[in-house]
């Protein structure tokens, strides 16, 4: 079985936090990512939405476009709405040969809002799920047949966050999935478990890691999601609580193949990007040894190790 490694440049660059980004261009993103092993990055802001631009910054540092973050408004909007904000980036990823795109519900969610705390997060009933599942069925089916499948990101304080609240969504739905440990494991949800449950449908993998004692700590009452990225929430794998080993093992075990991504927001000055970025390749090119799996570039040409 073949894998491919990609970070996401959330490392470097916080979209929803200006304080937590390092003052590096793309080109600098990209050179510490190949430097640090990765093939793939996924898309953030400083991305040029233009393949005749990015193509040849890709090539120079050996990356290509492994997915990227979509913030959808489906829960409550319309689908013609969603296929006209969804249109310039569906043709970028196209003409990049990305294997996905990433969609996260923003709609309601409180995941940007520094002053909400983690348990003011909408909860929807199983009538509002099974609305919204038919709905964004229907645009990942209409995504697909453009050439550019969706997978569908369950995030904490967004309306798809727990393992019970993916568990009905994934009953009333027929999108792919990105499967987020990290994500999942913050929520209180038993992540071999939702891979147990739900392997036939992941497309996508995000290996983000947590630090237990951070999240343990905090108090869902008065604590915000930004702020439990703020105090070290999260990591990249080899640096936090989670067994990675036994993750991948699992998905390797259910015949996942495809791109496991590093995607860890933290403070890139206690955490500098590039020494963070080395240590989760490693983790990764351990683990995956482990699992039985092939390392690959983007090309599905070996890695060199």
């Amino acid at each position: 079985m073949k894998a491919k490694l990609g970070i996401a440049p959330i490392a470097w660059w916080n979209d929803d936090l200006a304080e937590l980004s390092d003052d590096v261009s793309l080109e600098e993103c990209l050179r510490q990512a190949s430097v640090a092993g990765f093939t793939g990055m996924e898309t953030g802001r400083r991305f040029p939405m233009d393949m005749k631009e990015l193509g040849p910054i890709l090539d120079r540092f050996g990356i290509s476009v492994c997915g990227g973050w979509f913030s959808g408004l489906l829960l409550d909007g319309d689908i013609e709405a969603e296929k006209d904000r969804i249109a310039q980036q569906m043709e970028f990823f196209i003409a990049a040969g990305a294997p996905c795109i990433v969609y996260g519900e923003t709609a309601r969610s409180i995941q940007g809002v520094r002053s909400a705390p983690l348990a003011t997060k909408v909860k929807l009933s199983e009538a509002e799920v099974e609305a919204y599942g038919r709905k964004i069925s229907d645009f990942a089916d209409w995504a697909a047949a453009q050439g550019m499948p969706l997978s569908y990101h369950h995030h904490m304080a967004a309306a798809v966050e727990t393992e019970a609240e993916l568990d009905l969504f994934m009953k009333h739905s027929s999108v792919p999935l990105l499967f987020d440990a990290g994500h999942m494991a913050f929520a209180g949800g038993d992540v071999m478990r939702v891979i147990e449950n739900h392997h036939a449908r992941i497309t996508h993998v995000h290996t983000k890691d947590i630090r237990r004692e951070v999240i343990d700590a905090l108090d869902s009452t008065k604590e915000s999601f930004l702020d439990a990225v703020i105090k070290g929430a999260f990591t990249v794998p080899g640096d936090g609580s989670l067994d990675f080993e036994a993750i991948v093992k699992a998905l390797a075990a259910k015949g996942y193949e495809g791109w496991f991504v590093v995607e860890a927001e933290q403070d890139p000055v206690a955490n500098p990007p590039l020494e963070m970025a080395r240590k989760g390749h490693a983790e990764l090119l351990r683990v995956m040894d482990a699992a039985g799996y092939e390392v690959v570039g983007s090309d599905l040409e070996e890695v060199t190790r």
